[in-house]
């Protein structure tokens, strides 16, 4: 085995901005848009019940649930997953984003004394395609994944089973909490561009400086990948978040679709029915067929008409399928969200 953080010499596929197309079904990819956070201290529990749409009571050994954390009008500025280690929570940040997360953070964290969020020092995630490297790493425990969320802790790190792709492959994440090595083949390293590209064909959101504080978690769909908790108490964004879940007033969610373009549509770029915004880009991958794949939010009493890019009018977006339901698209009639 080799270090997975030591990637073959000459090799280019980890570094292409383009995935593959069909996906890897096997191998890795080394995560350097995701920083992992540790929150540690007496209060980590209360802080983190009172700021994220997870309950606590829920992120235990064996199971770790994503999170969102929102402003007080229920809009998303975080979109993470929590692990036990021990009596602390360890979180993952987009790099991008994870300045400001903290500090918005720390200003609640001050009322909780000796508790801590701090980057892991030689922290690191990577992704998962298939089984073959995730029984590597997990041997005989690997029967113990069987559905996403569930975690094994390992010497170094934590094991866990993501969402699959809607084409039906297995997704996992080791995230390396120290200095060890992490034990994968560095031969069957894949780029950062074949792991987004995953994360869009399981409909797994990831915000953006364009796109935080726009959307209620329900419209990206993090209900329906565990990442909301509606029976726990009160949080920062909580009102607006189960109202909307109790009262059924989710006119808009998040869409799958493939796009033929020489270049990714930009994170916020509006999605337009004619000459009507309908919804807006949320994340996107160009493969290398010159096609490419994206997630957006839209309304749903338009998602079946013929829909464009503002920008791109000459290009139609062709739906996709995603690997989980969303009855919420089922009801009518609507007004804007």
């Amino acid at each position: 085995m080799t270090d997975a953080a030591s990637p073959a010499s000459g090799d280019t596929a980890s570094t292409s901005t383009t995935a593959s197309a069909p996906l890897p079904e096997t191998g890795w990819s080394k995560l350097g848009n995701r920083l992992l956070v540790r929150i540690s201290g007496p209060g980590t529990d209360k802080f983190l019940q009172g700021q994220f749409s997870q309950h606590l009571d829920e992120v235990v050994a064996g199971y770790s649930p994503r999170a969102a954390a929102a402003t007080p009008k229920g809009r998303a500025y975080c979109l993470t997953r929590m692990v036990r280690d021990g009596e602390n929570i360890v979180m993952d940040l987009d790099t991008s984003l994870a300045e400001s997360t903290l500090t918005h953070l720390r200003k609640y964290l001050m009322l909780f004394r000796g508790t801590s969020a701090e980057p892991v020092t030689d922290g690191c995630v990577f992704g998962l395609f298939g089984d073959s490297e995730a029984k590597r790493l997990a041997g005989q425990a690997f029967s113990e994944l069987k559905r996403p969320g569930d975690s094994l802790a390992l010497n170094s790190g934590f094991l866990i089973r993501v969402e699959p792709t809607a084409e039906g492959l297995s997704r996992f994440e080791f995230w390396r909490t120290d200095e060890s090595e992490a034990g994968l083949d560095a031969s069957k390293e894949c780029s950062l561009a074949d792991w987004q590209a995953s994360e869009i064909a399981a409909g797994i959101a990831a915000l953006t400086e364009e796109t935080k504080e726009v959307f209620v978690p329900q419209m990206l769909n993090w209900q329906h990948v565990g990442g909301v908790h509606f029976k726990k108490g009160c949080y920062t964004g909580q009102e607006i978040i189960a109202r909307m879940h109790f009262l059924g007033q989710l006119k808009k969610s998040l869409y799958r679709f493939r796009l033929d373009a020489d270049q990714a549509p930009t994170p916020g770029a509006p999605i337009l029915a004619g000459d009507r915004s309908v919804g807006n880009v949320v994340n996107a991958v160009r493969l290398q067929n010159g096609t490419c794949e994206l997630l957006a939010v839209v309304r749903h009493d338009a998602a079946d008409e013929d829909l464009t890019i503002d920008g791109l009018a000459d290009q139609t977006l062709a739906q996709l399928p995603l690997p989980y339901a969303v009855p919420e698209r089922e009801k009518s009639p609507q007004t804007d969200t």
